[in-house]
C-alpha cells in the first residue's frame, strides 16, 4: 500500500510538507522540592528510588534515558527532535530557536505541574503548536482539558503517531539502539561504560496480560488480558537482538517486557536460534513467578536467563502471578543457578495493620534476594485500583489535583482502613531498612550470585553456557575482590554481615588466586576510602540529551544535522 499523508498543522491548511516534532521528556532538576513538582524524596534513578534506598553509600545510582520516546521516533519518517532531560531553560531555548508543528511530552503524574508548565511554554512560544501528551500521566482524570491540550495518547505510542501521521501501521517495528543504563555509580566510583560493559535494552511487547489492580503499566495498554507485541515470533526478536549485539557491541540485554518469559513459544524459539548460532548472551528479565515455574532450570540457564525482577507482593496476597508458587523455595533455586533476583514488596495491602507489618516485612526479607524493592499500595489513576477506592470514596484526592506525592515512596493517596495517617511512610522505610540491615549491601548479594554461577557452571559441557558464566565472572577477580574487601571493612569484626563478607571473600580467592588477593589488599583499601567519602556526593541529575532525526534540517545558525549529543 502506498501512503501519501495529508498533514494539517499551524492553521496553513493541508500541505505536503511533513510536520517537524519536538519530543521531550519534562524538565529537571529532578531530585529537590520546587514549585513545579518535583520531590527530592523522588530521584530519577530507579535503584536509588525504590530498591536500593537506604543502602546508603551502597546504593546502585544510575539514569535511564526515555526509551519510549525512542521507540517512537525510530518508528516515524517525520524530522523530529529528542529533548531527554532538559532544563526548564533549555526546553525554553529549543521552543525559541526552532519552529515545531508538534510537541510531544512523556510523563507521569507525580511530573502533572511540570509537564502543565511546558504546555503553557508551548502555548506562549509556540501558539500554533499541537501538544501532545502521553505516557502514565494519560491515566489522570480530565488531563486533556486541565493541560489545554489537542491530543493525549493512552495506548501504545509507534501505532497512535503512525496512525496520527499517516503512515503505514504495518510496516515492521524498528528497534532503537539504547544502552540500557548512564552513569552507574557505587561506592563512590562511577563505573567506566566500556563497550560491551552495559546491558542494551530489548523492548519486545508492552503491556501484561496478568493484570494486577495496581499495574499502571497493564492498565495503559489495555488492561487484564491485553498485551502489544512488537515482536511475535522468536526469530523476529533474534533478528533484532542480532543487530544489538553487533552495532552496541554487546552479548546481554535488559529485556523491557512486563511478562517476556509468559510468550513460551516466542521464548524458546530464541533459545533454539540462540543455540544453533551458538550465542552466549545474557537476559535480564521481568516475570511472574507462576510463569518461571513453567519452565525447567535446564531452560532458563539456556535461555541465559541471568536476572530476574519477581513481584513477591506480600504474604497473603491473591495475585494470579503467585498461584501455587512457594516463593521462598522458587527464590533458591533459582540463586543456586546463578540467577540474580530483584524481588518486589507491597507495603500497606488491605490487610496490613501496624500489629502484622513486621511479619510482612520479615516475610519479605527472609527471601534474601539481590535486591529487594519496597513500595506503598498506591491507587495510580487509571488503575482499577484507583477506580475502586473512588467508587467507595477513600481517595484523598480523587481529582488528582496535585499528584506529585503520588509515586509510591512517601505516603498514602488513600484512607487505609488499618493503617492511621503517616504511618505508611515509616513502615516504608523499615522496610528497606531492614532488608539492608539483614542481607547487607545488594552489590556485596550480587557477588555472591555471580559466584554461584560461576562455580556451578565455568566447567559446563556446552560451550555457550560455560562462555556466559564466564564472562559473567569477569569482574569477579577484579572488581568484587576489591567490594568484598571494603564491604567486610566496612562492617564491624564478629557481625553477621562483616563475617558474610569475609566468606565470601575466601571463597573468592580459592577460585582465582594471587589476582583476587593482590586487589582485595590494594583495591580493596583504595575503595574503602571512596565509600566512605560517598556520603559527601552531591544528589545526581541526568545529562540533557539532544538528538535530531537525519529529516531535520535545524534553523539555528551552525547548528550540526542529525548528531546525537549529551550536553
Amino acid at each position: 500500500m502506498s501512503f501519501m499523508p495529508q498533514w494539517e498543522f499551524g492553521g496553513a491548511g493541508k500541505s505536503r510538507t511533513p510536520p517537524r516534532i519536538l519530543f521531550t521528556s519534562v524538565f529537571g532538576p529532578y531530585a529537590r522540592d520546587d514549585e513545579f513538582g518535583s520531590r527530592a524524596i523522588n530521584p530519577m534513578e530507579l535503584y536509588h528510588n525504590q530498591v536500593t534506598r537506604l543502602q546508603g553509600p551502597f546504593s546502585i545510582r544510575m539514569f535511564h534515558r526515555s526509551w519510549g520516546l525512542m521507540l517512537i521516533r525510530e518508528n516515524i519518517s517525520v524530522p523530529s527532535v529528542l529533548l531527554d532531560f532538559p532544563t526548564r531553560e533549555r526546553f525554553i531555548e529549543e521552543l525559541k530557536n526552532e519552529v515545531f508543528d508538534i510537541v510531544a511530552i512523556s510523563a507521569i503524574p507525580p511530573n502533572f505541574l511540570k509537564a502543565q508548565e511546558m504546555c503553557r511554554l508551548v502555548r506562549e512560544l509556540q501558539p500554533n503548536a499541537k501538544i501532545i501528551i502521553g505516557g502514565h500521566i494519560s491515566g489522570l482524570p480530565r488531563l486533556q482539558e486541565r493541560l489545554k491540550v489537542d491530543y493525549v495518547v493512552r495506548t501504545e505510542g509507534v501505532s497512535w503517531f503512525r496512525e496520527f501521521l499517516g503512515e503505514d501501521l504495518s510496516a515492521p517495528v524498528r528497534h532503537p539502539r539504547i544502552l540500557s543504563g548512564i552513569g552507574t555509580r557505587t561506592m563512590g566510583q562511577t563505573l567506566q561504560e566500556k563497550p560491551g560493559s552495559v546491558a542494551a535494552t530489548l523492548i519486545p511487547s508492552v503491556g501484561c496480560p496478568m493484570g494486577c489492580n495496581f499495574c499502571s503499566t497493564s492498565a495503559m495498554f489495555g488492561g487484564k488480558g491485553r498485551f502489544i507485541n512488537f515482536y511475535e515470533t522468536g526469530d523476529e526478536l533474534f533478528d533484532v537482538m542480532v543487530g544489538l549485539e553487533r552495532d552496541l557491541r554487546v552479548q546481554s540485554f535488559f529485556v523491557m517486557d512486563e511478562n517476556f518469559l509468559l510468550h513460551k513459544k516466542r521464548a524458546l524459539r530464541l533459545l533454539e536460534l540462540m543455540e544453533q548460532n551458538r550465542k552466549s548472551w545474557s537476559l535480564y528479565v521481568f516475570s511472574s513467578a507462576n510463569v518461571l515455574k513453567s519452565y525447567s532450570m535446564d531452560q532458563l540457564v539456556r535461555l541465559g536467563i541471568s536476572w530476574v525482577w519477581m513481584g513477591l507482593e506480600g504474604k497473603k496476597s491473591q495475585y494470579q502471578k503467585l498461584a501455587g508458587a512457594d516463593t521462598h523455595e522458587l527464590v533458591r533455586e533459582l540463586q543456586s543457578h546463578g540467577i540474580s533476583i530483584l524481588g518486589s514488596s507491597i507495603i500497606g495491602l488491605e490487610e496490613h495493620t501496624p500489629e502484622n507489618i513486621d511479619e510482612a516485612i520479615e516475610h519479605a526479607v527472609s527471601h534474601n534476594t539481590e535486591f529487594h524493592q519496597f513500595m506503598l499500595y498506591t491507587p495510580v489513576a487509571g488503575t482499577p485500583l484507583f477506580e475502586h477506592h473512588r467508587a467507595n470514596g477513600t481517595l484523598l484526592d480523587p481529582e488528582c489535583k496535585d499528584p506529585s506525592d503520588a509515586h509510591g515512596q512517601l505516603r498514602f493517596v488513600h484512607r487505609h482502613a488499618h493503617i492511621p495517617p503517616g504511618d505508611e511512610t515509616s513502615f516504608l522505610l523499615r522496610a528497606f531498612a531492614r532488608d539492608f540491615e539483614v542481607n547487607g549491601p545488594s552489590i556485596m548479594r550480587m557477588a555472591r550470585a555471580i559466584l554461584r554461577g560461576w562455580k556451578k557452571y565455568s566447567r559446563h559441557s556446552d560451550p555457550c553456557i560455560r562462555a556466559r558464566f564466564r564472562r559473567e565472572a569477569s569482574s569477579l577477580p577484579h572488581q568484587y575482590s576489591a567490594v568484598l574487601w571494603a564491604t567486610r571493612r566496612w562492617y564491624p569484626k564478629g557481625s553477621a554481615l562483616h563475617r558474610e563478607a569475609d566468606s565470601l571473600l575466601r571463597d573468592l580467592t580459592r577460585q582465582f588466586g594471587w589476582t583476587s588477593r593482590l586487589v582485595a589488599a590494594l583495591g580493596g583499601r583504595w575503595l574503602f576510602r571512596s565509600l566512605k567519602e560517598e556520603g559527601k556526593h552531591a544528589t545526581a541529575e541526568p545529562p540533557t540529551f539532544y538528538e535530531r532525526s537525519p529529516e531535520f534540517v535545524s534553523r539555528r545558525p551552525g547548528g550540526n544535522v542529525g548528531v546525537p549529543a549529551a550536553v
